[in-house]
């Protein structure tokens, strides 16, 4: 297995290398000059051109290119292009946020999808059957920004029971040591910070957790109902095996390769920053920061910000992969 993880993980490198070509080109296609955009109502014809210099924009696009690579390889992503300040230290200030926000997210989907999924399955065709498949149907189907918004009116405005914004109450004095709200607090021994941040994360992650908890709950299911099928299942249920074990230590073992493949997906794409919850809740992770920084054209950030991302998943499949013959010791790598 070993020999395995270093031979996925040299993959990643012509992964990533085609990753920044695609970012780099893509990016160049955006309408607007970045130099423009930086100077704003100051710009004059030789204030652009001293910009563009001192960026490099005046040099040919393979130059630039080598250049960009070149920084990405020492660990400088770049300066953003509005604000003035390094993206790498902006997206190591943002990220804490997301994490938290993705962490409260796919503990609830895993909290309610897999038994949801299990019950589904035991039970095939009856009502609870039914209604679980209606609901994760409208799970997967429902608008994130709807349901964000009416969460947000229901819980927040109508009955003033949660925060509708932010990581936590405007004015609140603390210092985290990580970025890491939640766990700082925690560490600190702040109760009342800490109070503040769950109630602040419980909204968000309640809308992010609703298209990867119905997933999780109808792959379950299907899973499930195909190991059921087996022989060796019904062998282990002749044998007078309690119908708990059958269905725990025979059956979902089995079953959860298809579901971790989707886990690993989803955690991918939450770790990715979720652009609409992060917006409608103004939660400061990288999802509202890359929506802020497209808006503005500020190309270092959308770059440095898509790399990164493309780490996220890459490292996440790697992680998918080598977790499978830890579930399933069938598995074998040569």
């Amino acid at each position: 297995m070993g020999r395995y993880a270093v031979r996925r993980s040299l993959t990643i490198i012509p992964v990533l290398l085609g990753v920044s070509v695609l970012v780099f080109s893509f990016i160049h296609l955006i309408p607007g000059d970045p130099a423009l955009t930086m100077l704003g109502e100051r710009a004059t014809p030789e204030k652009v051109e001293e910009v563009r210099r001192h960026l490099g924009l005046d040099r040919p696009i393979p130059e630039q290119y080598l250049i960009y690579l070149g920084k990405i390889v020492r660990g400088d992503l770049g300066i953003s292009i509005v604000r003035g300040d390094p993206v790498l230290t902006d997206l190591l200030r943002r990220f804490p946020a997301t994490v938290e926000l993705a962490t409260a997210a796919i503990f609830l989907a895993l909290l309610f999808g897999i038994p949801i999924g299990i019950v589904s399955a035991v039970w095939r065709n009856s009502l609870v059957d039914s209604f679980s498949r209606v609901w994760a149907l409208a799970g997967v189907s429902m608008p994130i920004f709807w349901l964000g918004l009416m969460l947000a009116w229901f819980f927040g405005v109508q009955l003033r029971w949660l925060p509708t914004g932010f990581r936590l109450d405007t004015g609140t004095a603390f210092e985290p040591w990580t970025n890491f709200v939640i766990l700082d607090a925690a560490l600190q021994g702040n109760w009342a910070v800490l109070r503040d941040a769950l109630r602040h994360l419980i909204l968000p992650a309640v809308a992010l957790a609703t298209i990867p908890l119905a997933v999780i709950a109808r792959m379950t299911r299907a899973s499930m109902l195909e190991v059921l099928s087996q022989e060796y299942i019904r062998t282990a249920e002749a044998k007078g095996l309690p119908q708990a074990a059958v269905i725990l230590r025979h059956a979902l073992r089995n079953a959860l390769l298809p579901v971790l493949t989707v886990v690993g997906l989803q955690v991918g794409h939450l770790l990715a920053g979720a652009i609409l919850t992060e917006t409608i809740f103004s939660w400061p992770g990288i999802g509202l920061w890359v929506y802020e920084s497209i808006e503005s054209r500020d190309y270092a950030i959308v770059q440095g910000a898509s790399l990164f991302i493309a780490v996220i998943f890459v490292v996440v499949n790697l992680v998918t992969d080598v977790l499978y013959a830890a579930i399933d010791p069938r598995i074998k790598y040569d």
